[in-house]
């Protein structure tokens, strides 16, 4: 009859997080801008991904490196012009590559006009904008200028206290994160309609959607009542360094959840209010949430769009046994939501070590690097891969303390000097290994000076890893058949053109199996749903002719995370069948396999349709 809803495309799409800083520099200043990423889109479509996701490129003092905004409806000028912007936004549109921004609905810049002129004064039109307080009489804080107590005793999660005095106002405000951040207060609802109308400015311009940052601050705890953990946030933070013993473990896990429990809340009306904006607008536009609460998916369609498998990144060591229990437990809390509840899978951002060096074993790194890609390509749900991890890029340390950008780190090395008396050596190796700079370096296009991300002679803004000149870089990738650039784009290409990987249904094999994930992608006949038509994707004919013509299709997936070569046995897929060979890491082109005694090489990340001799 119907069948199935027909996909829209950020449920085929791959999705690239460009951090526009170091992604390209394309004016000679040592900054990545605007002008840089439009002449990178040649180079993103052709690895094969479909849709872009911004970092803030919006005015901003740069405490935080663009997440506190200081405009909504303007880029920042080292970025560029709203013209620059259009060209590129234009020239992704024209390669079939959609772009999402990045939206901060938390907090602005106190250099926002907004801020300014909320804290001139309690009378100020804008008084009410932002999240104020008194004095509290039996705070045992005090403040050093005023002598008058803070509201209470909760943390930024960047830098200390959450509460910064105000003579004008003889108030505190609060901000969960850095006191240049303060926090909007959504109660309002002139702050609203502020936001919906920026919100609006872009979506008029053609973007097709946003990721919506930290939307688990928006709202904190009425009655504000005091954390109980018995130490600052800078304290705690070494004692999670130094937690060796699981005991130590849990309890610093523990108190990281009590000292910020209260300032967490669930903004389901927000969501509510912003979905309903972006219905409005043609082109299925979409909002994901960083956060991994799915319960940010409404009733399947009245809020976000996908939220992040955060809970898949949260191990050391990505492990069959890890990823199923992973899958097991995602699939079905998005399904109680809705059928049509849509995962969303990723294993590295600007937030995060990076996938080389966070699941690398020291030995096998470049095996595990492909084979945790695949895993993120062939898992049931939206793929978002980071820039630079498609070349290898790995953590870079910044052990001088003053080429640090991240005002969190040099907070972190300050508050280990002076108030934890560190030792300066250990103190700056700490802020090297928290740091988000080591995941946020220039990328590496080239092995000539600066990676080739600015010219000789320029200072870039970050220091340039400099394993780019040990084959870390896109120029000699570009051309090796063997690189993991080309792993990377043979591997999307394959699930571009196989409808299972796309839109199939998940289902585990040999599910106690130690060394090895195997999985099937499945479409069944009966539930087959052809994806909307779209200009976006080039593949789309090939795509439809496809489904229409198999009418079903099931791909087993099998990574081996051994260094040891394995025989398997898959009869269970049922007597007289085959495993067309669509992508082998192996080399072993499309061959034709039995499903009893397959044999797999070490690490190697094997697909295959199921097909009747």
């Amino acid at each position: 009859m119907g069948g199935m809803p027909k996909l829209k495309w950020w449920q085929t799409a791959v999705f690239y997080q460009i951090y526009p800083r170091s992604f390209a520099d394309g004016n000679g200043d040592g900054i990545g801008d605007f002008k840089g990423m439009t002449g990178k889109l040649d180079y993103l479509q052709a690895l094969g991904v479909d849709a872009l996701w911004l970092s803030p490129h919006f005015p901003s003092p740069m405490w935080d490196c663009g997440y506190d905004i200081s405009d909504y409806e303007a880029v920042a000028s080292e970025y560029g012009t709203l013209e620059d912007f259009r060209l590129f936004l234009d020239g992704a549109h024209a390669r079939g590559m959609r772009v999402i921004l990045d939206l901060v609905l938390n907090h602005t810049s106190d250099g926002h006009p907004w801020f300014l002129e909320s804290k001139s004064s309690r009378g100020n039109p804008k008084a009410d904008w932002y999240v104020w307080a008194d004095s509290s009489p039996i705070s045992g804080v005090q403040n050093g200028g005023d002598q008058e107590g803070v509201p209470n005793n909760w943390q930024s999660c960047f830098d200390g206290p959450a509460w910064t005095y105000v003579p004008e106002r003889r108030q505190y405000y609060y901000h969960y994160f850095m006191k240049q951040q303060p926090d909007l207060n959504w109660h309002n609802p002139e702050v609203r309609a502020a936001m919906w109308k920026a919100v609006r400015f872009w979506l008029d311009m053609g973007v097709d959607g946003f990721r919506l940052d930290a939307i688990g601050t928006i709202f904190e705890h009425p009655d504000r009542p005091d954390h109980p953990v018995p130490m600052t946030l800078a304290a705690l933070r070494r004692f999670h360094e130094d937690a060796c013993t699981a005991e130590e473990k849990k309890l610093a896990a523990k108190y990281w959840y009590e000292m910020f429990m209260y300032q967490w809340g669930h903004p389901h009306d927000v969501m509510k209010e912003l979905s309903a904006i972006l219905k409005e607008y043609p082109g299925d536009r979409v909002l994901v949430g960083e956060d991994d609460d799915v319960s940010y998916h409404g009733n399947g369609s009245d809020e976000l769009d996908m939220v992040f498998n955060f809970p898949l990144m949260r191990t050391g060591r990505i492990t069959p046994n890890w990823v199923r229990k992973n899958q097991k437990a995602r699939l079905a809390a998005l399904a109680k939501i809705s059928p049509q509840a849509w995962p969303c899978n990723t294993l590295g951002n600007h937030d995060s070590s990076r996938l080389y060096t966070r699941y690398g074993d020291g030995l096998h790194n470049a095996e595990l690097a492909r084979l945790n890609l695949a895993l993120i390509q062939t898992l049931r749900g939206t793929p978002f891969l980071y820039n630079g991890e498609e070349i290898g890029m790995t953590d870079l340390l910044i052990l001088d303390p003053s080429r640090l950008r991240d005002t969190m780190a040099t907070w972190y090395h300050e508050a280990l000097v002076t108030d934890l008396k560190t030792a300066p050596g250990e103190a700056a190796r700490r802020a090297a290994a928290m740091t988000r700079d080591k995941n946020r370096t220039p990328m590496q296009w080239a092995n000539g000076p600066n990676g080739g991300f600015c010219p000789a002679g320029i200072t870039p803004w970050l220091p340039v890893n400099p394993n780019y000149a040990e084959g870390v870089n896109v120029q000699e990738q570009e051309n090796d058949p063997s690189s993991l650039l080309n792993f990377y784009r043979r591997l999307l290409h394959v699930r571009k053109e196989t409808p299972a990987l796309v839109e199939g249904d998940y289902r585990p094999v040999h599910p106690r199996a130690e060394g090895y994930l195997a999985f099937l992608r499945e479409i069944h006949p009966e539930q087959s749903r052809s994806r909307s038509s779209s200009r976006w994707w080039s593949s789309s004919e090939a795509y439809r002719d496809q489904a229409q013509s198999k009418g079903g299709q099931t791909v087993l997936v099998v990574l081996n995370y051994s260094s040891q070569p394995l025989t398997l046995n898959f009869s269970t897929l049922g007597s007289g069948r085959r495993l067309q060979t669509l992508f082998s890491s192996a080399g072993r082109g499309r061959s034709v396999e039995r499903v009893a005694g397959l044999r797999l090489a070490p690490f190697e990340v094997y697909l295959a349709e199921d097909v009747v001799a």
